[in-house]
């Protein structure tokens, strides 16, 4: 399916007023702390998006994650809805949204300057970026992890859950999802309910390929995230590579 006729099935991964859930479809949940760069953005103590930590200061996530209310990000966090001796919360100082980035699908990345620098230890660390925009094949295993909904009618999950993907051939995500996917700033994954995935509100959670983030979680089929016919889509970290080292430089 193409064009305009996409509409009705892309649904940004956040949840916005009336709209529900967080979450990984199934999966299984992460082994505690093994993932010391994820982050939880939270309003008023309560999950909204994912995010990682790239450098002390500094999270990455996406751009519609960014609301009216005060975003505090929680790191060191397994169970987010638990007070952890491992956690830290740190209000966010400033939202650098890209500037291209319009409120819809494209250019849909966002830096969050922290009020304080993260301490670092073995519950919270940053995760290194792609040094390039290199070529990432199809049909290569990666992994997204984050917070919250199983399914598309599924209670959100408290602890931190992570589910192993497949890459998706490009042309074959512009084919389907039309104008709304760019093949130069957006890569995408198989939509597997037995395996798992993503689903709304791992906005901003990442993509994760030979351990490095090779994407940022953008959007899925609207209301019904486990759809095989529509591929998981993510923004591509390593086009903006130049952006995010101009920013984290300021």
């Amino acid at each position: 399916m193409t064009g305009t006729c996409c509409i009705a099935y892309v649904l940004l991964l956040v949840p916005f007023t009336g709209a529900t859930g967080d979450g990984i479809i199934g999966g299984r949940v992460a082994k505690a702390h093994s993932r010391p760069y994820m982050a939880s953005l939270q309003f008023g103590n309560h999950h909204s998006c994912g995010g990682i930590l790239v450098r002390e200061d500094y999270v990455l996530t996406a751009a519609h994650c960014k609301q009216p209310q005060t975003m505090t990000v929680l790191l060191g966090a397994h169970n987010n809805k638990e007070t952890e001796k491992s956690q830290q919360r740190i209000l966010v100082a400033k939202y650098h949204q890209h500037p291209r980035f319009t409120g819809k699908y494209d250019y849909d990345i966002m830096l969050l300057k922290l009020e304080k620098n993260a301490t670092l230890n073995r519950f919270v660390k940053p995760i290194g970026l792609p040094k390039k925009n290199g070529k990432i094949p199809a049909n290569i295993n990666c992994v997204v992890a984050g917070w919250g909904r199983t399914g598309d009618k599924e209670p959100p999950s408290a602890v931190l859950r992570e589910a192993p993907v497949k890459m998706q051939f490009s042309q074959e995500c512009k084919y389907l999802w039309g104008e709304y996917f760019n093949q130069d700033h957006m890569i995408c994954t198989k939509a597997n309910k037995n395996k798992g995935g993503i689903c709304q509100g791992d906005s901003g959670g990442p993509l994760i390929c030979n351990s490095k983030p090779q994407g940022i979680t953008a959007f899925t089929a609207a209301d019904n995230c486990e759809n095989p016919k529509y591929p998981h889509v993510f923004i591509k970290i390593g086009f903006f590579m130049p952006w995010i080292k101009k920013v984290m430089l300021e």
